[in-house]
């Protein structure tokens, strides 16, 4: 285990997180805030521990996939503890527990929160809860990849082990270049929204709150009704944004490389733009008599659906209320979750894909013990080392998520509470139903559900494989 570059890697987690921290007292200093303090001392001694580290450079910069998983749960660990400072020092969240659960459901794009109302909050909290889901959503590693020049055989491995999906592959030759390219691609993304919102009569302070938490596919509002308080032309503007974030930004890549017929040729892309199509359909007949008109009923179908499936958690409309049909497709969609290669969280279109067509074949070879038969996505065969990958994500992923749901039942809440409250902490979703639906938050659970759902959000987020090698006693051993 190459320790001195792990700990290098976290010095530099520490120094970017002091250096964003520069938002949110940006904004203090603009409105006037007391809550910019809280900020200003975060950032300092963040920065000032990140400088000190930095200096000591690592004698062997080499690492591989060991050091790349480990770098990247101690970081969002880091990144979390550190987040969660402003909060308690502002008031905000006294409780450590329950800001360290508000920050890293910001920083894993949950949205979940422990806030009954968020209103009356400064101004600086709020930007700085929206602003965690912008940073996350692409990862800050790969942000650190921009920054600095890594080696080693595996230095892809810290992009594989931030970035959500089966497999992650490089845009270009180059990791570092790769980073800069998707980096690009978010900011140039998030500006259009930003603008657009602008052009529906936003002031620039809601633009950017509405905008962090769209691009990351978190779902923080600034008002305590989410969505419901703004106009159409916001609600749709967003609908479009939260669906266009799920997407693999393979398909953006293609678009701006001028490939547009290879960007449709991505199968899970029409996988993921046919599902949202059906949804919206399917949820729309069987919501009709709740609004007055059909093309609300559609605009409030189309939202919940984009909102859900991208795991993003915006809400127009206490979905909790709507008929046990359209819930139950909304749960279903939770679990699909949005493209690999978005920010959007959950199992991922192409897994399930590969899964159903993993069962096709097994069919096949049943029915024709002499078949050939091989499992290809975008018309290429899929490695056996990515089926086997998927294979143990879903696994372990029923295994934690049955877990949780057994632990949290010791509070004592129903059975649907206690589901969704997993499902939409480990696919990163925010919302759930029943007591914790749109219109409710977390709080009630205890502080020992408290953690496990902080872990169900940081399992979710890195994909449960890099939390767990962080967790195993033998990963730390030397070899």
């Amino acid at each position: 285990m190459n320790y001195g570059i792990i700990f290098y890697l976290a010095g530099w987690i520490m120094l970017i997180c002091g250096c964003l921290m520069a938002v949110p007292l940006l904004t203090a200093v603009i409105y006037m805030e007391k809550a910019g303090f809280a900020f200003l001392i975060t950032m300092v001694f963040s920065f000032l521990a990140g400088t000190l580290i930095i200096r000591k450079k690592p004698r062997n910069k080499v690492f591989y996939i060991r050091e790349s998983y480990i770098a990247v749960a101690v970081s969002w660990l880091l990144l979390s503890l550190v987040g969660c400072v402003p909060f308690i020092l502002t008031g905000s969240i006294p409780s450590f527990i329950n800001a360290l659960f508000e920050t890293v459901s910001g920083f894993t794009t949950t949205g979940a929160s422990i806030l009954s109302a968020v209103e009356g909050l400064p101004r600086s909290i709020l930007i700085w809860r929206s602003f965690t889901h912008w940073i996350g959503g692409m990862g800050v590693l790969v942000f650190l990849l921009t920054l600095i020049p890594l080696t080693g055989g595996f230095n892809m491995g810290l992009m594989k082990a931030e970035s959500p999906g089966p497999s992650v592959s490089r845009l270009v030759p180059k990791v570092r270049t790769t980073a800069v390219i998707l980096y690009q691609i978010y900011f140039v993304l998030t500006l259009t929204q930003v603008a657009l919102l602008l052009l529906g009569g936003l002031p620039l302070y809601d633009c950017l709150c509405l905008s962090f938490g769209t691009a990351g596919t978190g779902g923080f509002g600034i008002l305590n009704d989410s969505f419901g308080s703004y106009s159409s032309y916001i609600q749709i503007v967003t609908t479009i944004f939260m669906i266009l974030f799920g997407v693999n930004f393979n398909v953006y890549f293609f678009i701006k490389s001028f490939k547009i017929k290879s960007a449709f040729l991505i199968e899970e892309f029409r996988y993921y733009l046919c599902t949202i199509l059906i949804a919206v359909v399917l949820i729309t007949a069987n919501v009709r008599s709740f609004f007055p008109t059909l093309g609300e009923t559609i605009k409030h179908a189309a939202f919940q659906v984009g909102s859900i499936i991208t795991t993003t958690g915006f809400s127009t409309a206490d979905f909790d209320q709507w008929p046990s049909f359209s819930k139950t497709i909304l749960v279903m969609l939770m679990f699909c979750g949005a493209c690999a290669g978005s920010t959007g969280g959950g199992i991922k279109v192409s897994r399930l894909a590969m899964l159903v067509k993993s069962v096709s074949k097994e069919i096949q070879i049943y029915l024709h013990p002499n078949i050939v038969k091989k499992v290809k996505m975008d018309g290429k065969v899929v490695p056996h080392e990515t089926m086997r990958a998927t294979n143990i994500f879903l696994t372990v992923y029923i295994v934690i998520f049955a877990a949780s749901v057994l632990i949290i039942s010791l509070d004592n809440f129903d059975v649907t509470t206690n589901f969704t409250a997993v499902a939409a902490t480990i696919n990163n979703i925010g919302p759930g139903l029943s007591k914790v639906g749109p219109a409710c938050n977390f709080d009630l659970f205890s502080t020992p559900s408290k953690l496990i759902l902080i872990f169900d959000m940081l399992a979710g987020r890195l994909e449960i494989i890099p939390l767990l090698m962080f967790i195993t006693p033998r990963t730390w051993k030397r070899f």
